[in-house]
């Protein structure tokens, strides 16, 4: 299935999710394979609960949205890189980032495409397209057509999603390649 947005390329949904592994002695995280009552979503265990706390929970499992204004990145300027706050896949850079006037983190690109699920979001009468992580699943956030040039689009992420990864400590955290991109 394809969905197509005003001014946006259409992009693929989702047609399934796979286990990945979180970094708990070998445990995966199971996702379940969409279908037509459900489109990929994290099986929610206590376990997966105790490593995010409520808030990250509430966003990333039961796809919640936190409040606007009131989150841990939409005013960050510090250069570095945002990762998946469940399997620290790295996703958006400092570099894309913009002030959206939202209140949330918005970025007009992420590092690779590919990294990220598209689903058509029918909630709340409204309909919309989802973005959550190909690898661990996790609600993200949403996709919307009116992001600054260079690409028109803007991913408007929930902070409780991602975690923040300053340039100082990249190499550190195993993200030493993408240091280039901040030495430009």
């Amino acid at each position: 299935m394809r969905i197509m947005m005003p001014g946006l390329l259409s992009v693929a949904l989702v047609s399934s999710c796979v286990a990945s592994d979180t970094g708990t002695k070998g445990s995966k995280m199971v996702s379940k394979p969409a279908n037509s009552e459900n489109v990929c979503f994290i099986q929610p265990t206590e376990e997966l609960r105790a490593k995010l706390g409520e808030e990250q929970y509430r966003v990333l499992v039961e796809a919640a949205t936190e409040p606007p204004f009131a989150n841990a990145y939409w005013n960050n300027h510090e250069k570095g890189i945002y990762v998946d706050a469940i399997d620290g896949t790295p996703l958006f850079s400092s570099g894309e980032k913009f002030d959206s006037g939202t209140g949330w983190p918005s970025f007009w690109a992420p590092l690779d495409k590919s990294r990220l699920l598209f689903i058509e979001d029918r909630s709340f009468g409204m309909k919309r397209v989802e973005i959550r992580s190909a690898s661990s699943g996790g609600h993200l956030g949403h996709l919307f057509d009116d992001g600054p040039a260079p690409t028109g689009t803007r991913y408007c992420m929930n902070s409780a999603s991602l975690r923040f990864i300053p340039v100082e400590k990249m190499a550190i955290e195993g993200l030493g390649e993408l240091l280039s991109r901040f030495n430009k």
